[in-house]
């Protein structure tokens, strides 16, 4: 009998990084540890990750959203305006969205921004999902480095690397400025 357990060890562990704002080890690692230390399919791992970091993110959304009606009015009226932007033409944003999504860089900005500003979620969660299936399957699949070497060497330098350090400050800087533009008037101009 199969044992759902390692599974779902493996789904929180997921669920619970990606819920993070900021500074959470990255779940390529985590899904690289996991297929390194147990004998679940590569493939099982790919797709339990990738369900629980994309439900991760839609609840760190959600969470967002909720803190929405405590920011102040301007900005609340800026994030309607990019809202309706990126609603207006949604399938550039979402495929803006699904590059970000195979990229490394860091997307609980992006959802946190995405909650305040009210934008629809499943679409948005959907592409972030197929996304992340791609990458989790290239660095599951790459584990070479990591057999080679200590995992705990690399997690280490991930977190301490000043390149990481940086982009999750400037992540965090872009999230406040995005609800400081004024988007109506931006995009009225154009």
């Amino acid at each position: 009998m199969i044992s759902l357990v390692p599974y779902i060890i493996l789904f929180a562990i997921v669920l619970g990084v990606n819920m993070l704002p900021a500074f959470g080890p990255p779940t390529w690692s985590i899904v690289v540890l996991y297929g390194l230390n147990t004998d679940l399919p590569v493939a099982a791992i790919v797709v339990v990750s990738a369900m629980a970091a994309a439900t991760g993110r839609f609840l760190l959304a959600m969470g967002f959203r909720l803190l929405g009606g405590y920011v102040p009015e301007k900005m609340r009226s800026n994030l309607t305006a990019a809202k309706e932007a990126f609603e207006r033409n949604r399938r550039n944003g979402i495929m803006a969205l699904g590059l970000f999504a195979l990229s490394p860089v860091p997307s609980a900005q992006l959802f946190e921004a995405a909650g305040l500003a009210g934008v629809r979620l499943v679409g948005f969660t959907i592409a972030f999902f197929c996304g992340r299936v791609v990458s989790y399957s290239i660095y599951a699949f790459t584990a070479v480095e990591i057999r080679e070497s200590s995992f705990g060497d690399v997690v280490t330098r991930y977190l301490t690397s000043p390149v990481n350090i940086a982009l999750q400050i400037a992540m965090i800087i872009g999230l406040v400025a995005l609800t400081r533009i004024n988007w109506r008037r931006l995009l009225d101009r154009k």
